[in-house]
């Protein structure tokens, strides 16, 4: 076989039901990998980074959603990119590396020479090709996508230590309570198939733990692994930190846009990366505001071809419209995801904000926020179906799907 002739497997990890209880109200409708970001559904924008690796066999989601949840989607998003992508189903949560070994009789039947896994619930630029030519270049089992944060932020995430001149992994610790580096693993990585043995490698010497009597009591005092199931594999703590400074595994660090898109507010944040993204990789993507009859467009803006927005409404920055969505004469938007089927009557504001499916906006009202990603109010989220009366203000506020306010409301969760 030709080295031109090398296949490359995706897989994308897209986690289950179970999973997504922060992203509530928005997850109640719609599977977290599926809700759209840009226009897009989140698990859109690494597949189609995928698309941009040389020789894909193959696009894997694997997850416990029910199948039917991505029948829809796989089939669609297979033809446009015109490579496979399959949805896998986990009888059960196997970790993230013991759900890549549970299909990997799959996964290897294109005999791969690669493998990218990736979390869906990351966004980034994704520079997959520049990481596989790294990775050949290194000549290690695996390598992982790394990027810069600050000191505060690193202990939510894996921290690691690289060797400057090789990239080689020295030292990983996964959420470390005393600070050991700035750098902290992407959820993004390339492996060879050797993987596999290396996961099987933890899965014996569990078993054997296991078979081989009672657990000492010095045993029985350390936490962790004891209890696991055999199948359990974590990627991170029982590949990545045993494997670390054995010339097995490298890194590859981005210089570009990395976030993780744990709550509906850092949807909002993600979601304004990926508009500015498209700038240079999906123009056509973004409304221009050109022609006779078109709203007044500010920033990086994506509208649904089927949406109806007025001419004197007013549109951007950071603003993203679905599907048959109607926005009102003199309507201002900024910062904000308005779904499926929302009205916004004239003259409504909305900054900051996720409009949930086939809710309705007044006239004269606000709907608003501070916009801060972090914080648990510092987006205002309305679920499906609610509705917000003329001229009520609301702020720093999440709504529960199918409520009618016809009063103010601030800094309040309501159920």
């Amino acid at each position: 076989m030709g080295i031109t002739e090398e296949r490359v497997v995706a897989v994308i990890m897209v986690g289950g039901p179970t999973k997504g209880t922060r992203f509530r109200p928005l997850s109640l409708n719609i599977p977290k990998p599926l809700f759209p970001l840009a226009g897009q559904p989140m698990v859109h924008h690494p597949i189609s980074a995928c698309k941009r690796i040389p020789n894909l066999a193959q696009v894997y989601l694997i997850g416990f959603y029910e199948e039917r949840d991505f029948a829809l989607y796989t089939s669609s998003i297979s033809s446009e990119l015109k490579v496979p992508v399959r949805y896998l189903k986990e009888d059960k949560p196997h970790g993230s590396a013991g759900g890549l070994y549970n299909f990997r009789d799959l996964i290897m039947e294109d005999s791969p020479s690669h493998i990218f896994l990736l979390n869906c619930d990351v966004c980034s630029s994704f520079p997959l090709p520049e990481m596989l030519d790294a990775h050949k270049r290194y000549g290690g089992m695996g390598t992982i996508l790394v990027v810069k944060v600050s000191a505060e932020t690193a202990n939510e995430f894996g921290e690691l230590v690289a060797d400057p001149i090789t990239n080689e992994l020295l030292h990983y610790t996964e959420k470390p309570e005393t600070f050991v580096s700035d750098r902290i693993n992407c959820g993004v990585y390339i492996f060879t198939p050797d993987v596999f043995t290396a996961i099987q490698g933890i899965s014996t010497q569990r078993k054997d733990r296991a078979n081989l009597r009672r657990v000492s009591s010095f045993e029985a005092l350390q936490p962790d692994t004891r209890n696991l199931p055999s199948d359990f594999v974590r990627l991170d703590q029982d590949i990545l930190s045993p494997l670390a400074g054995k010339k097995q595994l490298y890194v590859y660090e981005t210089k570009d846009f990395w976030e993780q898109i744990k709550t509906p507010g850092m949807s909002l944040k993600c979601s304004s990366l990926y508009l500015a993204q498209f700038r240079h990789t999906s123009p056509h993507l973004l409304a221009n505001g050109d022609g006779i009859n078109s709203a007044s467009i500010i920033g990086d803006v994506y509208i649904h071809p089927s949406a109806k927005v007025h001419p004197s409404a007013k549109i951007g920055p950071n603003v993203s419209i679905s599907a048959n969505a109607r926005i009102g004469a003199g309507a201002r938007l900024i910062s904000c995801i308005i779904l499926d089927g929302v009205e916004i009557k004239e003259n409504a504001v909305v900054i900051h904000a996720i409009v949930g499916w086939k809710s309705s906006i007044g006239k004269w009202a606000r709907v608003q926020a501070s916009g801060d990603y972090n914080a648990k109010l510092g987006v205002t989220i309305l679920g499906e179906s609610v509705t917000v009366e003329d001229e009520v203000v609301v702020v720093n506020s999440i709504v529960l799907p199918h409520k009618t306010l016809n009063v103010g409301v601030q800094d309040e969760i309501l159920l």
